[in-house]
C-alpha cells in the first residue's frame, strides 16, 4: 500500500503576484526622466546579448516586430541604438547598442538598483542568497518557450 500525501496546491498564483507586485515597486522607482519599460527592455536585451535583428530582439521580448519598430527608431534618433547591415545577410540589419545608451541604461537602472540595495539590506543573508537563486530561475522561467495559447487566437 503506497501512502499518497494531499496534493500542494501550485505555487503559481502566489510567485505571480510576488513577482507583479516588485515589478509595479521598482516601475515606481524609476527616476521622472527614465526610458520608457520597452526602451529600457530592448537596451536591456542588448546589453545582455550582443546586437541581434529587430526580428530576434522583439521574440526575444515576446513582441510583435512591428509593435518595436517606433521603439527602436527612437532609440537610433537618440542615439542608444545603432543599425548595421548583418555581415552575414546584407537584407538584414542589426541592432547595437552604444556608449550613450548603455550610459542611459545604467542611469535609469541605478535608481531602482539603489532602492532595492537597501530593501534587501532588512533581509538575512540567507533571505539574499535565496532571492538570488530565485533571480536566475525567474529568468529561466522567462525565456522559457512553453505558451498555454496560440497568440494569434487572442487577437481575432
Amino acid at each position: 500500500m503506497t501512502s499518497q500525501r494531499p496534493a500542494r496546491p501550485l505555487p503559481a498564483p502566489e510567485i505571480r503576484q510576488g513577482v507583479t507586485r516588485l515589478a509595479r515597486r521598482l516601475s515606481a522607482e524609476r527616476p521622472a526622466d527614465g526610458l520608457s519599460p520597452n526602451k529600457n527592455s530592448v537596451l536591456a536585451h542588448l546589453l545582455r546579448n550582443g546586437p541581434m535583428s529587430a526580428g530576434a530582439l522583439a521574440a526575444a521580448d515576446h513582441q510583435q516586430p512591428q509593435s518595436l519598430t517606433r521603439v527602436y527608431a527612437e532609440l537610433e534618433h537618440e542615439g542608444l541604438i545603432s543599425r548595421t547591415r548583418d555581415d552575414h545577410d546584407g537584407r538584414q540589419r542589426m541592432l547595437e547598442l552604444t556608449p550613450r545608451g548603455r550610459e542611459a541604461l545604467a542611469h535609469d537602472m541605478a535608481r531602482r538598483d539603489t532602492w532595492l540595495d537597501l530593501a534587501l539590506a532588512e533581509l538575512t543573508e540567507t533571505e539574499r542568497q535565496v532571492l538570488l537563486l530565485a533571480a536566475g530561475l525567474m529568468n529561466r522561467l522567462a525565456d522559457s518557450p512553453v505558451r498555454t495559447a496560440d497568440r494569434t487566437s487572442r487577437t481575432r
